[in-house]
């Protein structure tokens, strides 16, 4: 691999215009195509399976004008006042008057008035799903009731799910990035270079995603995931390469021939971590639920964009720069670029000298922080947890002061029969049960549709959407209903499908775990051709996983240090983040893995000792494996700063996650258990070392070649 690689890397340099020019064609076609068949994304989490969405499928056939999306129109009087029908029945007429709303029920004769008089709801009926709603549909809701004189109107419910806004806070962390490349080359161009290349990545393969959403149902966290990994693997990864390209011209090699060796050795590193990233994330598929398929298969593509840019673009870029990737001083002969060992190579030896108290107090001490995860609970987000003053916000706690939080979880039971006969029999029957039910508040009266053979029960729990307590509440009605005869009822709405995606999502968390695990090892296994690497590569991953969880649970569930992050209402972790985290920081983790370790290993095998291979490896690396974690925290915490929950809390998740991998277990932990394995670290039984593939991800083919190769070519002289 890393002899096709070289010879890509000379063949982007000798054709640098060709090679730009193929890749800016292709991103005005993607970004036109991006703009032709650019498709809607909305929050709609369909679980196939589950049954709350067979409910829903049933609804939308026998019950259709009850299976669309809805709104919520919550009125208050002033202080001290109750309300007056005739001043809220004009707001009834707006409401209805809107393009789309098959109905708006006058709370007065629905009786959704609270008890002291001073608040209503007017329940609004919308004829096709979230998604499908236009804009200006929803800007006729958001208008309705605003001439009202005297009264608090707010508007909420389904209908105001969107996509959140991306291209403000997010820019933070690339203006952290950019400095941070600018202190590690110490040069403009090779800063803005490097920055430049892995844009061009992101737009590339953002284009293509939002050319495929016409025919691809996104959820709106999607494309923010994309965008969010596709820029902080691409700036890493053409880091990784432009830094082994300056070592090769500060050794003497030529430029073009520095591209290649930089493409053969780093950019074999680059493909294996893409690799990883790119399976990890793919295999989501495999837990069976469409939209995080959608959703790691989006990301999966953005990073296998990220990586040909690096390779093919990025030494186009360096035949452009030359030699002004280099630091002024080097360029006028002022430094040879050699000098004092770094700081990395003075950790790799204090390190590799206390190892057993560092690796002790590291594994301890990532241990506490993981014992929050144990409390870790998972739902989808609600109002409740949106940005204070968003209308969906006001509307919710307007509601739970006047009603009580539960009236924002209404769950609905769907109850059908072969005649009306049955249906109203078995639908009065589950109305006692469910009012019996503990955590269930009130149930309304059967709405039965124009055949009579499917009947809808409101149900309104007594604590909000995200609470134990309704979860239980969900259980106990399903477990209780199950034993009515002669009718199918189904318990759904937002708060049921929730619960079942977050249900179906913590089932699958523990499997794809150790489908990850597992893969880590066998991949580790043929890059390092080792037994001890990928295990300890394994065990550190979940080091990094557990802490990582215990951190974001202990903030965004449990509150502490909270108000830092903007997160005023603590509740339970989005259900798709954990799953989500585990694939990308595996990725991630396999990054720095295999860029600290296989330098150790490629000294090892030219004769270091193990604890000087291991010194040897930190001193060469931890430099631009610093760089690569401040400059992918910084990408990933410039997203904290977004009001949408979901994606704050991913935001966080991953630079927290980025952090503890590369400074504490990679940087720490590894030279240590390394360094302790000694030798052992290398063991490979003969048998499995003749059925394995070798990778040559160290380029020790390419060595070879090169060497071989050295008295018919000159300038290929140059040390690898």
């Amino acid at each position: 691999m890393a002899t096709l690689l070289y010879r890509l890397g000379r063949f982007s340099f000798r054709r640098r215009g060709r090679v730009a020019a193929v890749w800016l064609l292709l991103l005005v076609v993607l970004g036109l195509a991006a703009a032709a068949f650019h498709g809607p994304t909305g929050d709609k989490f369909a679980m196939p399976g589950t049954e709350s969405q067979r409910a829903l499928d049933a609804l939308a056939k026998e019950f259709p004008q009850a299976s669309g999306a809805t709104g919520t129109i919550v009125v208050a009087a002033p202080q001290g006042r109750k309300l007056d029908p005739a001043a809220v029945a004009p707001l009834v007429e707006e409401a209805a008057a809107v393009p789309g709303v098959v109905a708006a029920l006058d709370p007065f004769k629905s009786g959704a008035v609270s008890a002291d008089g001073r608040h209503a709801l007017i329940q609004v009926q919308f004829d096709r799903e979230a998604q499908d709603v236009t804009e200006a549909q929803r800007a006729a809701y958001l208008k309705a009731g605003s001439s009202a004189q005297g009264l608090r109107v707010e508007h909420g419910g389904e209908i105001l799910n969107g996509a959140p806004e991306v291209g403000g806070s997010e820019g933070i962390g690339v203006v952290i990035a950019a400095v941070v490349l600018i202190v590690t080359f110490g040069s403009l161009v090779a800063a803005g270079m490097t920055l430049l290349n892995a844009l061009i990545g992101v737009g590339a393969g953002m284009g293509g995603l939002f050319a495929l959403s016409g025919v691809v149902e996104l959820t709106s966290v999607t494309p923010v995931l994309a965008l969010m990994l596709g820029l902080a693997v691409g700036i890493d990864y053409s880091l990784f390469i432009t830094s082994r390209y300056r070592q090769f011209l500060a050794e003497g090699v030529t430029p073009e021939e520095a591209a290649g060796r930089a493409v053969g050795t780093a950019g074999s590193a680059v493909v294996f971590a893409g690799a990883t990233v790119v399976i990890a994330l793919a295999g989501l598929s495999v837990v069976g639920i469409p939209f995080l398929s959608v959703m790691g298969l989006a990301a999966a593509g953005t990073v296998a964009v990220a990586v040909l840019v690096a390779l093919t673009l990025l030494p186009a870029f360096l035949s452009y720069a030359g030699a002004r990737v280099l630091p002024r001083k080097q360029r006028t002969g002022q430094s040879t670029g050699a000098g004092a060992e770094g700081f990395g190579y003075r950790w790799g030896r204090v390190v590799t000298r206390l190892r057993v108290p560092i690796l002790l107090a590291g594994v301890i001490g990532l241990g506490a922080l993981t014992l929050p995860a144990q409390d870790l609970r998972l739902a989808l987000p609600d109002a409740g947890t949106a940005a204070p003053g968003t209308p969906a916000r006001e509307a919710y706690d307007l509601t739970s002061e006047g009603f009580g939080e539960g009236f924002n979880a209404r769950l609905i039971a769907v109850v059908s029969a072969a005649d009306p006969a049955a249906t109203t029999a078995a639908a009065g029957e589950a109305a006692k049960m469910i009012q019996q039910t503990p955590g269930v508040l009130a149930v309304a009266p059967p709405q039965p549709n124009a055949a009579g053979t499917t009947a809808l029960l409101t149900i309104i729990p007594k604590a909000g959407p995200t609470a134990a307590a309704t979860e239980d509440a969900v259980h106990a009605i399903r477990a209780n209903v199950a034993s009515i005869e002669n009718a199918e009822i189904a318990v759904t709405g937002a708060t049921a499908v929730g619960i079942d995606v977050s249900d179906k999502l913590a089932d699958a968390m523990p499997v794809y775990l150790l489908l990850v695990v597992g893969l880590s090892v066998l991949l580790l296994m043929l890059v390092f051709r080792s037994i001890l690497v990928p295990v300890k590569a394994a065990l550190g991953f979940l080091l990094t996983v557990g802490s990582t969880f215990g951190i974001t649970v202990a903030i965004f569930q449990e509150g502490h240090l909270a108000g830092l992050l903007g997160v005023d209402v603590p509740g339970p972790l989005v259900s798709f983040l954990p799953i989500l985290l585990i694939g990308i920081l595996f990725g991630l983790a396999m990054d720095y893995e295999v860029f600290l370790v296989s330098r150790m290993r490629e000294d090892y095998v030219h004769g270091d000792t193990p604890r000087q291979a291991t010194i040897n490896g930190m001193g060469h690396n931890a430099r631009v494996v610093t760089a690569a974690a401040l400059i992918m925290t910084a990408v990933f915490g410039g997203f904290v700063f977004m009001d949408d929950p979901i994606i704050k809390s991913m935001g966080f998740a991953l630079a927290i996650g980025v952090l503890i991998d590369a400074f504490v277990v990679r940087m720490t932990l590894v030279p240590a258990v390394m360094s302790m394995l000694g030798r052992a670290a290398w063991w490979l039984p003969r048998a499995l070392d003749r059925a394995l593939p070798d990778l040559d991800v160290e380029g020790e083919r390419l060595r070879h070649h090169l060497t071989t190769g050295a008295a018919a070519s000159p300038e290929r002289a140059g040390v690898m």
